[in-house]
């Protein structure tokens, strides 16, 4: 059409011209989140590729939990995102810190919510029971809303880049064993507690895991609640 009417010029110096007088959305104004101590733990499936056993490939995937106060981090590799592992990695990782935050924040994947319509929110049962026995509240973030959860995805790319990355392990629990720890996890949440720091004026790497002791539930009893067992299937699958 434009060709018709006399213009000369490339296509792409159209689009730009056109482009100016095309309406921007308004930029969506964000609130720096911010929690207290023992209040909050974030958490999510991270998957890091595959994994070769025998002649089966099986998905590696990473369950990856964030104390949002001292950005403390648990990271357990499993064999599937699977319920089961999902349970196992909360079991684990409150056992970990020898405590337990006041709520979990989720992602809305499957494990955790079965059914949203709005703020309606249908949980799994058996996370619920987990939560009962644990005394934790779990809570979804909002539909399409990645950035109620940054702690977590910041935690994952750190280990992506910081842990994972031209790492050699012979199996996944070679891997588990060469997990996060001691010095390095002290570096790794002590960096992101800095920048939390530097950001928000909160206190300090040391100050953080101090508070989480006085401020976080305690580590409830082991007995009353038991670990469900992998649905059956009519298919044999060692695991």
């Amino acid at each position: 059409m434009v060709r018709e009417r006399g213009y000369r010029g490339g296509s792409d110096h159209f689009r730009a011209i056109v482009a100016r007088f095309r309406p921007r959305p308004v930029p969506e104004a964000y609130l720096r989140l911010r929690t207290l101590a023992g209040e909050q733990a974030q958490c999510d499936w991270a998957h890091f590729g595959t994994i070769t056993i025998g002649k089966a490939t099986r998905p590696l995937m990473a369950f990856v939990m964030v104390l949002s106060y001292s950005r403390h981090l648990f990271l357990r590799f499993y064999l599937n995102g699977a319920m089961n592992n999902f349970l196992r990695g909360h079991v684990e990782a409150f056992t970990a810190w020898g405590a337990v935050p006041r709520v979990v924040l989720y992602d809305n994947l499957r494990s955790a919510v079965l059914e949203r319509r709005a703020e309606a929110i249908r949980f799994h049962p058996t996370l619920l029971e987990l939560a009962a026995h644990y005394r934790f509240q779990p809570r979804p973030v909002a539909v399409a809303r990645g950035n109620e959860k940054g702690r977590v995805e910041r935690a994952i790319r750190f280990a992506r880049d910081r842990f994972f990355a031209a790492r050699k392990f012979k199996d996944i629990s070679d891997l588990n064993a060469r997990q996060p720890r001691g010095a390095w996890r002290k570096r790794a949440c002590a960096a992101a507690r800095k920048i939390a720091t530097a950001a928000c004026g909160q206190c300090s790497p040391r100050n953080a895991r101090i508070y989480y002791r006085y401020r976080i539930i305690p580590f409830p009893p082991k007995n009353g609640w038991r670990m469900p067992l992998r649905a059956r299937h009519r298919t044999c699958a060692l695991i």
